[in-house]
């Protein structure tokens, strides 16, 4: 029992599990159940799995929801769906916490059949989909996190994501499918993050986070000019690479986020900001009006 509590000590990240069946047509309780199995055995092996060395406190553990939708049955034991993923930062000496990363992979297909249910992961080799997809997740969260709070500080975890997704593309191809043309795929996540393109992103990401937002409290004007300094990096992303994954995560991450930031700004600077903002993430120019007001 001493060994199994410090190992689950030691894991990174805490995750909150919700798995909802309610579009499936379920007629039996034992139909139900394979549900709850289902949900337990992944909250399960993302909440033991460690992928670090790093020790964590449980307050330092990096905080992820994962909120998975299965809308068809494929046959005895084999549904598809999607999985919304949240990943949340602490913010220094504050109780605030910022969500970083916010995906929706529309495109999941998984198999809880009885040999599935042991939930075995090899990182060297494909077993089936959904250990492949819930590492693939604990990766990314991880590489986010860890690039907020020091320079490409998640690139080894790119790099096991992106090994983790050729495995799993050479396996069974479909969404894991490294330039499959479909540019909200989850294999965009890390071919973003990789490509050098990005590295002005990723350098300003931690800045955005580790000298704007933890100093926020105690220097606002200067953390405010932090972050519009990074939004003119993502501008000049988006310029080089029109309609990336990253880029749209970081506004469905960050809008709300954004709005109140920029609300507490001068004038003037409202005004350019909604201007800024607005062109970059278009779909909400409504709820950024609110920074004008």
């Amino acid at each position: 029992m001493l060994f199994i509590s410090q190992s689950l000590l030691a894991q990174e990240i805490n995750w909150t599990v919700t798995l909802n069946s309610g579009q499936l047509s379920i007629s039996t309780a034992g139909d139900r159940q394979i549900f709850v199995e289902m949900e337990t055995a992944i909250r399960s092996f993302l909440n033991t799995q460690r992928w670090t060395t790093d020790i964590f406190s449980e307050k330092e553990k990096i905080k992820c929801n994962l909120n998975i939708n299965l809308l068809k049955s494929n046959g005895q034991y084999s549904f598809s769906g999607n999985a919304q993923l949240q990943v949340i930062r602490p913010v220094y000496g504050t109780t605030y916490e910022s969500v970083i990363f916010q995906y929706i992979d529309r495109n999941i297909d998984i198999s809880f059949a009885p040999e599935d249910r042991t939930m075995l992961f090899n990182e060297q080799s494909y077993s089936n989909n959904l250990t492949a997809l819930l590492a693939y997740y604990s990766l990314v969260a991880l590489a986010v996190d860890y690039d907020s709070f020091s320079k490409f500080g998640g690139g080894p975890y790119l790099e096991r994501a992106y090994n983790l997704a050729v495995l799993a593309g050479n396996a069974i191809g479909g969404a894991w499918t490294m330039g499959n043309k479909e540019t909200r795929n989850r294999n965009w996540i890390v071919e973003n993050l990789r490509d050098q393109q990005f590295n002005a992103f990723r350098e300003g990401f931690y800045e955005y986070h580790r000298m704007a937002l933890d100093d926020f409290s105690a220097n606002p004007v200067k953390a405010r000019k932090i972050i519009t300094d990074y939004l003119q990096t993502v501008k000049s992303t988006a310029a080089l690479r029109p309609n990336a994954l990253m880029v749209n995560a970081f506004f469905d991450a960050k809008f709300e986020e954004l709005i109140k930031i920029f609300s507490e700004s001068p004038k003037a600077e409202k005004q350019e900001m909604f201007s800024l903002i607005s062109n970059l993430d278009p779909n909400r120019t409504e709820l950024y009006r609110k920074i004008l007001k």
